[in-house]
């Protein structure tokens, strides 16, 4: 992966073979205190959602996200080292946790650059991030499932992951209509787009 200052970036991954990552309640809030940890300090994150299979971040990356990392054998930015050490160390302590061995996600984390053609991809990636619970049909409203930047844009839950100020100016979020505009069905066409 490589990144580029003040540019957007959908990123995501699902388990190896399409499997599981997440097994229960705890796993999500094991990843999510990671996230703080690894990803957080490299990059804004402006959008999120973890289901039982996969995960996406919409992320806008900082001078701290393309820095190189220091001491490593291998040249890496800071922000693809940030998601190496979250995914293997959620990887190790799942194996543990579910007494399994080998690799947990795909080898390859996805990382789409926004900037590529339309304003409007980054946008449309934020709604399909928040919507991807309800096209999974894990729940019948967006607003009830707890893994995902949703309820704290909708104001019901005081998250401390996603820079919401900067994503509302980035992104020209109008919070009046922000329920409403979040239900709107993201075209087909343009989700291509976003992966």
């Amino acid at each position: 992966m490589h990144f580029e200052k003040n540019l957007l970036y959908h990123i995501y991954n699902r388990g190896n073979n399409k499997q599981q990552i997440f097994f229960a309640p705890d796993n999500y809030i094991f990843f999510l205190q990671k996230m703080h940890l690894f990803i957080k300090p490299r990059c804004d994150i402006l959008a999120w959602c973890l289901i039982p299979n996969h995960f996406h971040f919409l992320v806008h990356a900082t001078e701290n996200s393309i820095t190189q990392t220091p001491n490593s054998n291998t040249p890496m930015q800071h922000l693809s080292d940030g998601i190496r050490l979250l995914l293997s160390s959620y990887t190790k302590a799942i194996n543990v946790n579910q007494q399994r061995t080998g690799n947990l996600f795909q080898q390859k984390t996805k990382s789409k650059c926004l900037n590529d053609g339309s304003e409007f991809y980054g946008l449309i990636a934020f709604h399909y991030i928040h919507q991807n619970p309800l096209r999974a049909g894990l729940v019948k409203r967006m607003e009830d499932w707890e893994f995902s930047s949703f309820p704290d844009y909708l104001g019901t839950r005081k998250g401390s992951l996603c820079d919401m100020p900067l994503a509302a100016r980035i992104l020209g979020l109008d919070m009046k209509r922000f329920f409403e505009e979040s239900y709107g069905m993201v075209n087909e066409e343009n989700t291509r787009m976003i992966f």
